[in-house]
């Protein structure tokens, strides 16, 4: 019988309560999967257990999980419906809405990974966020693994511009390739 890296996951924490264990070392025990660090947040989420990050706790660094007792809390249930997780994946364009990076693509800060979007919380569950679409944004898989109540804000078309003028002339080409790809009808009407 094949056992899951949620279930090894499981099991190596409550093998080791209160020991400091590290995400290489997690990673190892879920047998290298890509997600084991979506696995840990859905043993804290779903099931309840108290596995703590340096952003519950000062004296652990990032990358550091400790469970503090085997004994779950009340945990969240998923509820986002298929229907929500399209029509957000649809409004964010395919898009991490915090690194940019679009579904399917390699990832411009993982090359060796294709892109793969997740939904994510803005204001996340525990803090008292709803599984409303307002509150949800598309967030790819490598900015998830570090996420954790993080949100960062939009550039404004002003600090885009700047970032922009300062780029290479074929990469302001490249910006230009896409907007007209991304917005067709409006592209043809400038040029008419």
């Amino acid at each position: 019988m094949k056992t899951g890296a949620r279930a090894k996951l499981r099991a190596y924490f409550l093998n080791h309560i209160g020991e400091i264990l590290d995400s290489e070392t997690l990673q190892n025990v879920a047998n290298g999967a890509s997600e084991w660090a979506r696995r840990v947040r859905e043993l804290r989420n779903e099931e309840g257990y108290q596995i703590l990050t340096h952003n519950d706790r000062a004296d652990l660094k990032p990358g550091q999980y400790l469970l503090e007792s085997p004994v779950p809390r009340p945990a969240f249930a998923r509820e986002i419906s298929k229907e929500t997780r399209a029509y957000v994946l649809d409004r964010n364009g395919f898009t991490c809405q915090m690194c940019g990076a679009v579904a399917g693509e390699p990832h411009p800060y993982a090359p060796s990974r294709k892109t793969r979007l997740h939904i994510g919380h803005i204001v996340d569950k525990s803090m008292g966020g709803t599984d409303d679409p307002a509150n949800l944004r598309a967030i790819c898989s490598v900015c998830n693994e570090g996420a954790s109540n993080l949100t960062l804000e939009r550039p404004s078309h002003e600090k885009l511009l700047i970032q922009i003028r300062r780029a290479t002339n074929g990469d302001q080409l490249k910006v230009l390739e896409w907007l007209m790809k991304k917005f067709p009808k409006q592209s043809k009407e400038l040029i008419e």
